[in-house]
């Protein structure tokens, strides 16, 4: 069938496209080549898989920790962090747009001549080769028989072309070139989406930083820092940028991460921040967030109020502003600073968020960076997992806020405070989180509430453990009781007795029960009954820190020492408050602060885009669309008759058709054909052929 279409729709024409292409030169048949276009195309699939599967233009930290230092280098080498923006992956779009042009620009003439020629230049023999053509001898003249085939054609939606050759009319008729419009869309709408990616691909930026006009900023500095090197004005070109912006604040600039720095994306308008306003499901996760905004533009004679959210963006002179993150906008902290040095002394410090603060801190001068403040911190409630085994019921746990501590030297520890006491095990706690780095999880400091729900009692507590009179005291009260409970009554033993509780509680606020048992264990090695001697020293340590205990409720309640009667909760406060001085001592800072007001501020986090190239590439996607439809949905048809008159007045008509891509939907329009021309002939005198 194939060899036979080919025969009717013209091998020279064939042979001259042939005879082109041999004389054309080696580098144009590559780059019009398909197979080329392909790979180039795969090549492109491949690199918008990796754009979408891999987060794209985040700091490179956060690329270093997620795959080591080996493969951090690698992907970087590859720009797979930014890929379209890619050196290779816009000389690749910038090679298929080349490619695909050639390869249009070469075809388009051999498209445009399927088109318009109804290949009247057939042969009788050719026709009959076709396997679908049927052939009559009628009565009628040769006018009428041309007549009934005209209309047989028409009437089936070809457009027809006459043509007379001696004493022979050609009818030829085609319908459906549309398909070859497909043809050309879809080769067009890769060009126009290509070009499209081209001009939303950052070009302009490429071309300055090679140029040496733009400088890439890798210092944190406020915006108004940064030098105007590492500035974009308004109108230079796509980009997608990222801002924060606090409640009542302003801004004009977009920052665009660009490798391991960013630079500075001037807007042509300003964007204010009225109110940020954000919703939580019961686990604490947030649900929906939003912002109103005021747009202010010197091209407007009233700014544009409106309110975004997530899938809900403002678009204003070509940027799209999207709902992206939220975070604290610099909430101020009203704090009290406890230090744990012995004094007892306290101070008070007052700062916002991501404000940085020089104190005095254990004899040395440290930096307080307040990172960030959580309104809410919602937990699972044990007590309804134990009562009925819901997992899915929560608590909140109140404000905490996030600091580092710096020293001289630059070594940094990260704590977390929350402000209100938290219930574990049906006991409150104020807990102080500390670690070393990002990656680690809070270790955390239980600091045992009284029963005012303060840590007063605590903070007076560890004071009077590192006051050595009052230990010395009670260290010796602690000994005499104990020698007088074993019926021992050596003045010399206890004062032995009580020296060695000194000498531990001064070793308990430096390194804990662990270094305590320490050195203990030294201390008994080599006698005869180690296991009693560690047991009385450890009692000897309890009683002293309990008899400091005692002191610190008959000082608080206003009482003498001799009145004080302690309870079950009080025994247990003691027991916390022993685990807590024990692990002061690994705390790693000279203070715990405790949050006594709070002005919370928050700040939403826009993603601004903006994308000349967008509206091409729907083009592009249209084109595209239209033309697959074209090609799959629309098949090239033609169809030829030949009439010629007999001698005896009658005619010989013949009629044939050709149709590659559908042949069974032809042969059946074919048949329908042939079935209206037999309706104006007796069928008795045709060639079924």
């Amino acid at each position: 069938m194939a060899e036979n279409a080919a025969a009717v729709t013209g091998s020279p024409a064939g042979s001259k496209r042939r005879e082109r292409r041999r004389s054309s030169p080696v580098w144009l048949e590559f780059l019009g080549s398909m197979n080329l276009a392909i790979t180039l195309l795969v090549v492109v699939s491949i690199a918008s898989v990796i754009g979408t599967v891999l987060p794209q233009n985040d700091p490179y930290n956060d690329y270093l920790i997620q795959f080591g230092p080996f493969w951090f280098q690698v992907f970087k080498a590859l720009n797979l962090y930014d890929v379209y923006s890619a050196w290779w992956f816009l000389g690749i779009l910038g090679f298929l747009i080349v490619s695909t042009g050639v390869c249009v620009s070469r075809h388009i003439p051999g498209v445009w001549r399927e088109v318009t020629r109804y290949r009247t230049h057939v042969r009788e023999q050719s026709l009959l080769a076709l396997s679908s053509h049927r052939r009559w001898q009628v009565d009628a003249d040769a006018d009428s028989a041309e007549m009934v085939a005209d209309s047989a054609f028409q009437g089936y939606g070809y457009r027809t072309r006459r043509e007379v050759r001696g004493d022979t009319v050609i009818l030829a008729g085609m319908k459906g070139t549309a398909t070859r419009a497909g043809y050309v869309l879809t080769h067009l709408a890769v060009v126009v989406i290509a070009v499209g990616a081209l001009i939303d691909g950052n070009i302009g930026l490429k071309i300055r930083e090679m140029t040496g006009n733009l400088a890439v900023e890798t210092r944190d500095l406020p915006v108004s820092q940064v030098p105007g090197e590492s500035w974009l004005g308004p109108d230079s070109g796509s980009f997608r940028g990222n801002v924060t912006i606090p409640e009542d604040t302003n801004t004009n600039v977009a920052f665009l991460q660009v490798r391991d720095g960013y630079v500075v994306q001037e807007l042509p308008f300003e964007v204010y921040l009225e109110d940020f306003r954000i919703d939580h499901y019961p686990n604490g996760m947030p649900s929906s967030y939003e912002s109103d905004l005021v747009i202010h533009d010197p091209e407007l004679d009233e700014p544009i109020r409106e309110t975004i959210s997530v899938n809900e963006p403002l678009t204003h002179r070509g940027h799209t502003l999207y709902q992206a993150s939220f975070s604290d906008g610099g909430t101020a902290l009203e704090l009290t600073g406890h230090l744990l040095d012995g004094s007892g002394a306290s101070m008070p410090v007052n700062g916002r968020v991501f404000e940085n603060l020089r104190l005095q801190l254990g004899g040395m001068e440290r930096t307080m960076e307040i990172d960030d403040f959580q309104l809410f911190n919602v937990n699972a409630d044990p007590r309804a997992v134990e009562r009925t085994g819901a997992r899915d019921e929560f608590r909140n746990v109140g404000p905490s806020f996030n600091y580092t501590l710096r020293d001289e030297a630059g070594q940094a520890r990260e704590f977390q405070t929350y402000m209100a006491p938290v219930e574990i095990d049906d006991r409150w706690y104020y807990l102080h989180g500390i670690r070393n780095g990002p990656g680690e999880p809070f270790r955390y400091l239980h600091v045992p509430a009284d029963e005012n729900a303060s840590m007063e009692t605590f903070l007076d507590f560890h004071a009077a453990l590192d006051d050595p009179n009052r230990v010395e005291q009670a260290a010796q009260r602690a000994a005499d009781g104990l020698l007088g409970r074993m019926g021992v009554a050596n003045p010399d033993l206890g004062e032995r007795v009580a020296g060695t509780a000194d000498d531990m509680i001064a070793t308990l606020l430096d390194g804990g029960f662990g270094a305590v048992n320490r050195q203990l264990e030294n201390r008994v090695a080599g006698s005869n009954r180690p296991e009693m001697l560690l047991e009385f020293s450890r009692s000897v340590l309890q009683r002293t820190m309990f008899e400091i205990y005692r002191e610190v409720l008959a000082a608080r309640e206003g009482v003498q020492l001799s009145m004080v009667q302690t309870d079950a909760d009080q025994r247990a406060f003691f027991e916390d408050a022993m685990n807590a001085v024990s692990t002061v001592a690994d705390y790693g800072s000279p203070v715990i602060f405790s949050i006594d007001h709070f002005d919370h501020r928050q700040a939403t986090g826009l993603q601004i885009t903006r994308a000349p190239g967008k509206n091409v590439v729907y083009a592009g996607s249209a084109m595209l669309t239209l033309g697959v439809f074209l090609l799959f949905y629309i098949s090239h048809r033609r169809v030829w008759a030949l009439i010629t008159p007999r001698e005896d007045g009658g005619a010989d008509l013949l009629m044939a058709g050709a149709n590659q891509r559908q042949p069974e939907a032809f042969a059946a329009e074919f048949g329908t054909m042939v079935e209206a021309v037999d309706s104006q002939f007796d069928p008795r005198k045709t060639d079924r052929g």
